[in-house]
């Protein structure tokens, strides 16, 4: 749905789109990491693109590659940004050892590595969605380098 004066409006006073995730005290890491990695908008985006998300990094390399038409659609923007990032950080915790989903108090998923870098992995998601910059592998190839 697109209705021009909402988006305007939604600029103006800064409405933040983000992803939190809360629990009862219990962690379940394995849980956390199979909720995070759904991604359902991008991955339906990118299959109607003829772009197989299987986690791999040559699937980061394929999401760069796409032609942006969803920067044209404000209303699904800024989730396709949350699944963007998410779906960065479910590749990092899959293929960089030691990587792990890490929940800050607030509600924020981030990606701590073993060096103890923690990568705000929705904040790129959007900036990626929104501009293109930066690319989904190449942040991960900083990411994998150390």
């Amino acid at each position: 749905m697109n209705i021009p004066f909402l988006g305007n409006w939604r600029k103006k006073r800064g409405l933040a789109f983000g992803v939190a995730v809360f629990s009862d005290g219990e962690s379940d890491p394995e849980g956390i990491a199979e909720l995070l990695s759904e991604c359902e908008l991008l991955r339906s985006q990118a299959h109607q693109a003829g772009v197989e998300l299987d986690d791999s990094t040559a699937s980061l390399e394929a999401l760069d590659q796409l032609v942006p038409r969803w920067r044209d659609d404000e209303e699904s923007l800024p989730w396709l940004g949350n699944d963007a990032g998410l779906y960065l950080g479910t590749v990092i915790v899959r293929t960089v050892p030691g990587a792990a989903w890490e929940i800050w108090p607030n509600g924020q998923p981030v990606v701590r590595l073993t060096s103890g870098r923690e990568i705000d992995v929705v904040t790129v998601g959007h900036a990626w969605a929104s501009s293109g910059v930066p690319e989904l592998s190449q942040l991960y190839a900083e990411v994998a380098e150390g």
